[in-house]
């Protein structure tokens, strides 16, 4: 029966057990590349067997690492960060990072309050989506002196390292993919900008391409809900129910133009027939609903594997090399769900 920890189940009592050294247990827990792989089993199965977890709050009181990362996301709903969150922590748990995921929804003082927290949890390193933080989040990071990167977005003039796509490109190109078809009475439905950079970015290049095309978005043909299936299909519902209506709805992501798409089937509409629908994200799902949905690709299981191995490269050497900022590229993904005007 193993110990437990309150009873000194530690390294010495490991090693007893493994019948090796505490300077071995040590070893291959800190850096099991040192260690051989049957010795390495014997130290694995004694640790299961006694119970033995590490006190990573007194190494990091003590100087040494925590081995965690703490990742902050706007939110947890839908597919949306999923598969970044997904890629990045399988590349940093293969440098031994455990990864601690929180969320703010898009709440800029909440996510403060949680970087605080996950500071306070010693972790080694902070990942948050976009460049859009509060002051106070901003002045903590230089204080505490922890590696930071910005995911998601792509800024050649970021004052954080980052890795990302380009936001700004990934509006452009949709506005330009329904000019392309022949669109000439666009909608557009996108998310509160307040606190959303991406959004922000994507919207600003989408209504500058559509006017120096010289294409006027009337007020009734503008929409704004939250990430949400539900809310979404009601507001694109009013914009299709009008006197007069749009040949195409530009949506701010994949899950707004989901939405889109239930409410055109609900009102009878053909897809692309009657509406042409484009989104922004490619998430998982949107290549096999009915229609397939035409979007604008972010690569975001590359966007995670390389933001990880950057920020673990960042967190091996405090020193730096100075700002990381790299630029992955956008595709856009033609489907069901758009074609010229009838």
């Amino acid at each position: 029966m193993a110990k437990k920890q309150s009873d000194k189940v530690d390294i010495v009592y490991v090693a007893k057990v493994a019948g090796v050294s505490p300077a071995t247990v040590s070893r291959a827990i800190n850096h099991p590349e040192l260690v051989s792989p049957a010795t390495r089993k014997k130290i694995d199965s004694a640790i299961r067997k006694s119970g033995y977890i590490r006190n990573r709050a007194a190494q990091a009181i003590h100087g040494r690492r925590s081995a965690t990362i703490g990742f902050v996301v706007p939110t947890l709903n839908y597919a949306i960060f999923a598969e970044v969150v997904q890629s990045f922590n399988d590349e940093a748990s293969t440098h031994g990072f455990t990864l601690l995921l929180a969320s703010h929804g898009y709440d800029l003082d909440a996510e403060y309050q949680v970087m605080r927290k996950l500071l306070e949890h010693r972790v080694d390193g902070l990942a948050l989506i976009g460049f859009d933080h509060s002051a106070d989040s901003m002045r903590l990071i230089e204080e505490q002196r922890v590696p930071l990167l910005s995911v998601w977005n792509y800024d050649a003039d970021s004052r954080m390292s980052c890795v990302g796509a380009d936001n700004a490109e990934a509006g452009r190109r949709a506005a330009e993919h329904l000019l392309r078809l022949g669109h000439r009475h666009i909608g557009l439905v996108f998310p509160p900008t307040a606190g959303n950079d991406r959004a922000q970015a994507r919207l600003a290049a989408v209504e500058k391409t559509l006017a120096d095309a010289g294409v006027t978005v009337p007020d009734a043909w503008r929409g704004q809900t939250l990430y949400s299936v539900s809310r979404s299909k009601a507001v694109c519902g009013e914009i299709l129910s009008g006197d007069e209506r749009p040949t195409a709805l530009l949506c701010g992501n994949d899950i707004i133009a989901y939405g889109a798409v239930y409410a055109a089937i609900r009102l009878g509409l053909s897809i692309p027939g009657d509406l042409s629908i484009i989104g922004i994200g490619d998430f998982t799902g949107s290549a096999d609903m009915e229609p397939a949905l035409t979007t604008v690709r972010i690569p975001a299981r590359t966007i995670g594997t390389t933001a990880a191995r950057h920020l673990v490269k960042a967190i091996a050497d405090r020193e730096g090399t100075g700002l990381v900022r790299e630029r992955l590229d956008l595709e856009l993904i033609m489907r069901d769900t758009t074609a010229p005007p009838a």
